[in-house]
């Protein structure tokens, strides 16, 4: 593996990859959304005209997509924080050991498998780096141990549901007495990593927040909503997001003016991912300490 440095530079069209959501508008996609490239061959229509929701999966097949995920089998290390109710559900809560509030915090959002102990690590990753870190869980208490349940789940995702679930963390962490955060970011993967994007644009005091290979908006009038400092993490042999995708989504945040930091490795889909059995060691620590230091510039001012 090697850490290929990137300029900001339009160097091809947009191919956003995962698994669809017929309602999802193309100007503001969900992050299980499905788009396209122009030059893919149109699915097949069913009788009556209309185009079955299971053929939208972009240039991939939703065999194909989820080929691109493997479950680890390895055991979370174990766990120190506590559950917290949140937006009627529940989330993750790890806080730095012997700490007071105020403390800069980051939301946590789990990837397709949903939040099992591998991500509430993540969080408690953050905390031994003096975050208070709140994982949240999309799939309402629902975990997948399978790629076809992990896929169902997905597709299952009522983006109104998790936009307020996202903004119940969001304020959960200015507001609970034992944070009392002055800044926030958010982090999240793959399916996460979309959410986290949209998180950015949805919320105008949010701090920082980084992508790992989430879906990606190429409209410049949606990205010029962000007013935090974005950190994207790709890897060049993804073909959920493949470096055309990377590519559009940074000539984008080029012309809406936003600045970007972004960090490409030879790696596959899934590379850095916490639950990830694609996990590529060198990639995912570089990505770690540049998300760290990321974190560290933005929400603690060092």
């Amino acid at each position: 593996m090697r850490l290929i440095s990137v300029a900001l530079a339009c160097l091809g069209p947009l191919l956003l990859v995962a698994c669809s959501k017929p309602e999802a508008s193309p100007a503001s996609p969900s992050p299980a959304a499905v788009e396209a490239p122009a030059d893919a061959a149109e699915p097949a229509e069913a009788p009556g005209g209309e185009v079955p929701a299971t053929t939208r999966t972009g240039i991939l097949s939703e065999q194909d997509f989820a080929a691109l995920h493997e479950l680890t089998t390895a055991e979370a290390p174990p766990l120190r924080g506590v559950e917290v109710d949140l937006a009627g559900g529940k989330a993750y809560l790890s806080l730095p050991e012997g700490a007071s509030a105020p403390r800069p915090a980051v939301l946590v959002i789990h990837e397709w498998w949903g939040l099992n102990d591998h991500i509430r690590h993540w969080a408690d990753r953050l905390a031994a780096d003096g975050y208070a870190a709140l994982a949240v869980d999309l799939y309402d208490g629902k975990v997948a141990t399978e790629r076809d349940e992990a896929l169902e789940l997905m597709k299952g995702v009522d983006d109104a549901r998790a936009r307020a679930v996202l903004d119940a963390g969001h304020r959960f962490l200015a507001e609970d007495p034992r944070v009392a955060a002055k800044r926030r970011g958010v982090v999240g993967w793959c399916f996460g990593g979309g959410w986290s994007l949209q998180h950015a644009i949805a919320q105008p005091d949010l701090d920082a927040a980084v992508v790992y290979y989430g879906q990606l908006s190429t409209d410049p009038k949606e990205l010029a909503k962000i007013e935090a400092p974005l950190m994207g993490v790709f890897g060049n042999q993804d073909a959920g997001i493949p470096p055309a995708s990377v590519d559009a989504f940074a000539a984008a945040m080029k012309e809406a003016g936003q600045p970007l930091e972004l960090h490409r490795y030879d790696a596959p889909h899934a590379f850095a991912n916490p639950s990830s059995g694609r996990y590529n060691p060198e990639a995912a620590e570089d990505a770690w300490g540049h998300a760290r230091a990321f974190f560290a510039e933005h929400l603690r001012g060092s």
